[in-house]
């Protein structure tokens, strides 16, 4: 039973092979060149593995004592439970550089600080019970002498408030640059069900005590000071105002036996703004107290700490080699070795080689398809070397008409210099010369150069055999020769019908369509793909004069690309 359908059909490209040894040279070249860009991403990129994320837990533990003068308070040790500070949060941990403290508050009424907007003159410039984001407490009403110069309103609060802004310079606990931090940071890949951690089964307690960053990159015990420094900070100028370090772990794991690796890579970065003239409250600080109770009265000590808060955020992938991903990377770089082809197109279509490699090889690969509402007609002037490809107009002449392209003249090496050498045993020494005196014909058309076209009332049969004025090809011996000659002509409808009757070879219309197919041969050779050759409206009347139709009626032009050995019998072209 015959298949038929798209189910019963396969369709396959057509490859064109030119025989080049440059081009072949080339083409290798290139696609060994991908080939080892292709390798190299696949090791360096590890495209062979599957991989998954790191889930991380972080705990942190701070080490250090430092001793500080406090203006009015004296000499005091802060230890760990006081330079931590409240901050403490998951990843992160918090170092106190500086303060600024506020002894001996009590709860009870006093003037409020005179900054801008809370100047006041009488008790109506003071709320009772107002307040605003700056307030130190609640006003009363009262509109007080704060000093001999300045009046403001009086709020219940602690007393005596707040009154610093600034933090000293230098900061008071600039010793906090040798403090320690031990980061234990414990990973799990749960793909692979691999657990590890940044204290590596090697490293002993001995080992953590003598370690640090200057001789060993993967030392879990951190100096504050070096931190910051690696961060490209000064540890004394950003003590002032506090601000925010990150310590970034990155895992970059390779499970695979015989090339496994899983250690962490520590980098350190600023994460706030450092410039405080870039920006609104610049640094870091918190507010915290320290309570107790004097004769029966409670009072507190107010610390506005500022400090360094470092944040450990952890990044990472393992990977582990897996066959599907090994194949889907390579079906995904197949597609660059398109990238040979472009190319060597590319070449081959431009200046960088030869033309004729060129069109040869476009005439082998690209195969055109014309609309076929268009007909492309191929035009050729004596008076130029090239021939015209032009489109078929009803409204504008074919003389007229504007050009698409030009194409060089390939020639027709056919059966037709079988028949010259036969007819022709020996060649003239010269050509003879053209007439240039053209024989014109009465109402010459304007698109005429030559002065032997006829008029005609279709566009497309309005064609003169030169692109400027001059002397007619019908006027040249060699038309007479090659276009009209009996003999030959007889002889060419013989080359292609040898079993022909004679009468069908004597025939007017088999000689006048045979001689349209001699001029089309001689000026424009073989025409390119898809277009069709147009003849001179002088030379078409030229052949009708010598091979006339016994009534005198002709079919006119017709588009086709040569007329067959039975068209020429039957008349028809």
């Amino acid at each position: 039973m015959p298949c038929c359908g798209v189910l019963c059909q396969y369709e396959t490209n057509k490859l064109v092979r030119i025989q080049s040894v440059r081009l072949g040279s080339l083409k290798w070249s290139l696609n060994a060149a991908i080939l080892l860009f292709i390798c190299i991403m696949l090791l360096w990129n590890r495209k062979y593995q599957e991989f998954d994320l790191v889930v991380s837990s972080v705990t942190t533990k701070v080490k250090g004592v430092a001793q500080t003068h406090l203006p009015g308070v004296g000499d005091v040790v802060w230890d760990v439970v006081d330079y931590s500070g409240p901050l403490q949060s998951k990843n992160s941990f918090f170092v106190v550089t500086n303060v600024i403290v506020t002894k001996n508050q009590k709860q009870g009424k006093c003037p409020e600080v005179p900054l801008k907007g809370r100047m006041c003159h009488t008790d109506k410039d003071c709320e009772k019970g107002g307040w605003d984001q700056r307030s130190h407490g609640i006003k009363t009403g009262s509109c007080v002498r704060y000093d001999v110069l300045k009046k403001t309103c009086e709020v219940s609060a602690w007393c005596p408030v707040e009154t610093k802004t600034n933090p000293p310079r230098p900061a008071l606990l600039a010793a906090a640059e040798n403090f320690t931090v031990l980061i234990k940071n414990n990973i799990r890949f749960p793909a692979f069900n691999y657990i590890q951690r940044n204290i590596l089964p090697q490293m002993n307690d001995a080992y953590l005590r003598s370690c640090h960053r200057g001789n060993d990159a993967l030392c879990p015990i951190f100096k504050l000071g070096d931190v910051v420094r690696e961060a490209g900070e000064k540890f004394s100028v950003m003590a002032i105002e506090g601000g925010v370090i990150g310590i970034l772990i990155n895992w970059d794991c390779n499970l695979d036996r015989l090339m496994h690796r899983c250690q962490p890579k520590y980098t350190f970065r600023r994460l706030d703004e450092k410039e405080s003239n870039k920006t609104l409250y610049p640094g870091l600080n918190f507010r915290y107290a320290k309570y107790n109770t004097v004769n029966g009265v409670e009072e507190r000590t107010l610390y506005k700490a500022f400090g360094i808060r470092f944040d450990v955020m952890v990044f990472g992938q393992a990977g582990k080699f897996s066959f599907i991903q090994l194949i889907i990377y390579i079906g995904s770089t197949l597609s660059y070795y398109a990238l040979t082809t472009v190319m060597i197109d590319w070449l081959i279509g431009t200046r960088c080689y030869s033309a004729e490699v060129g069109q040869n090889y476009s005439e082998k690969k690209v195969e055109s398809v014309q609309d076929k509402q268009k007909c492309i007609l191929c035009v050729s002037y004596v008076d130029e070397n090239n021939i015209r490809l032009v489109k078929k107009s009803k409204k504008k002449s074919l003389q007229d008409s504007k050009r698409i392209s030009v194409k060089p003249r390939k020639e027709d090496s056919g059966h037709l210099r079988a028949v010259l050498c036969l007819l022709q045993p020996a060649e003239p020494d010269a050509q003879p010369p053209l007439d240039h005196k053209p024989d014109p014909r009465p109402c010459r058309p304007a698109w005429c150069k030559c002065g032997r076209c006829t008029p005609s009332s279709l566009p497309q049969e309005e064609l003169c055999c030169r692109r400027s004025d001059g002397a007619c090809i019908t006027s040249s011996p060699l038309f007479e020769q090659l276009v009209l000659r009996r003999s030959l002509l007889e002889a060419v409808l013989l080359y292609r019908d040898p079993l022909s009757p004679p009468e069908d070879r004597h025939q007017p219309s088999a000689l006048r369509h045979c001689a349209y197919s001699q001029y089309i041969s001689w000026r424009i050779g073989v025409p390119p793909e898809d277009t069709h050759p147009a003849v001179p409206s002088c030379c078409v009347w030229r052949v009708r004069e010598e091979y006339p139709s016994p009534d005198r009626q002709y079919s006119g032009f017709r588009p086709v690309r040569m007329a067959s050995m039975q068209a020429c019998a039957n008349g028809e072209l």
